[in-house]
């Protein structure tokens, strides 16, 4: 992981963006693992991949972005300059323009089920704009948007080093049925990490969706994790009415929940709360039958 901070984001702009050197940088509150944030400004916002695995997520944001844009319900990032690496810094780095909003993990007060609806509309949206030229999933989307079979061999690991502490046989049951089916269609697009952090909210309601440094087209079923990560009861029952996809995809989905969950408590030897949350509401709840 690289070091970076606001005067290395300050010396990077004065060098190579003069016209932006006497604006305000400042860190976001609350920061990604992939990018580092910081406003530039009122208008202007500079992200850095903390890593090279995350570098092309910059060519591809620039690429994709402006066309998803038109065929989208709510805001995305919109590039407005790429930097090139220097004053120690090893990557290309970008300015996006502003989003207002809190992340859907930092607001206060938020309309949850109204949420649920506004994000499977705007997945559903997604999944129909057009995939001339779109990154076929891969490496590169960290195999989101692939079968969540490339993810097996982390799954055995994980439920070795759990085993004590997880039901196995019943996280074996949910991976089981997620491999049993493949997307049948032409490839999709897909965000690749709906995660609260990229998800911004105002007035309690969903304002934007960021960082998109793992989208691609592919099996969209990779996005249906936020049902188990952050809906409750209900709310994903809303969420899967408005998303508008079929049984089998939600199996698949729940596998990468449950991947995911599993490990991350893996690495933390089982003592994280919020996972551990997490993939009992994976267990308990398939969404559909």
């Amino acid at each position: 992981m690289v070091d970076i901070d606001e005067e290395l984001v300050r010396r990077l702009v004065t060098a190579q963006f003069p016209r932006w050197a006497h604006l305000p940088v400042a860190a976001v509150p609350r920061q990604g693992w992939d990018n580092r944030t910081f406003r530039l400004g009122d208008d202007l916002v500079v992200r850095l991949p903390s890593a090279e695995g995350y570098v092309p997520g910059v060519a591809k944001e620039d690429r994709c972005l402006p066309d998803l844009a038109r065929h989208l319900p709510l805001p995305v990032p919109e590039p407005v300059a790429t930097g090139a690496p220097g004053a120690g810094y090893p990557y290309p780095w970008s300015v996006r323009r502003w989003l207002p909003g809190d992340t859907l993990e930092a607001a206060g007060k938020v309309d949850r089920p109204a949420v649920a609806r506004d994000l499977g509309a705007f997945l559903a949206a997604l999944r129909r704009a057009p995939t001339a030229g779109g990154p076929v999933a891969g490496r590169h989307s960290c195999f989101r948007g692939c079968h969540p079979s490339a993810y097996g061999d982390d799954v055995e690991q994980a439920l070795d080093v759990l085993r004590d502490r997880v039901d196995t046989a019943a996280c074996r049951d949910v991976w089981a049925r997620a491999l049993t089916s493949a997307w049948p269609g032409p490839p999709v697009w897909f965000h690749g990490d709906v995660a609260a952090g990229n998800l911004l909210v105002a007035g309690g309601r969903l304002a934007a969706v960021i960082d998109f440094g793992t989208c691609g087209v592919g099996d969209p079923a990779c996005d249906l994790v936020p049902a188990w990560t952050w809906f409750l009861g209900p709310e994903r029952k809303v969420f899967r009415e408005a998303v508008g996809l079929p049984d089998d995809a939600w199996r698949r989905a729940r596998g990468w929940a449950l991947w995911k969950a599993l490990i991350t408590l893996a690495g933390a030897h089982g003592r994280n709360e919020e996972q551990s949350r997490i993939l009992a509401a994976v267990l308990a709840d398939p969404v559909v039958g």
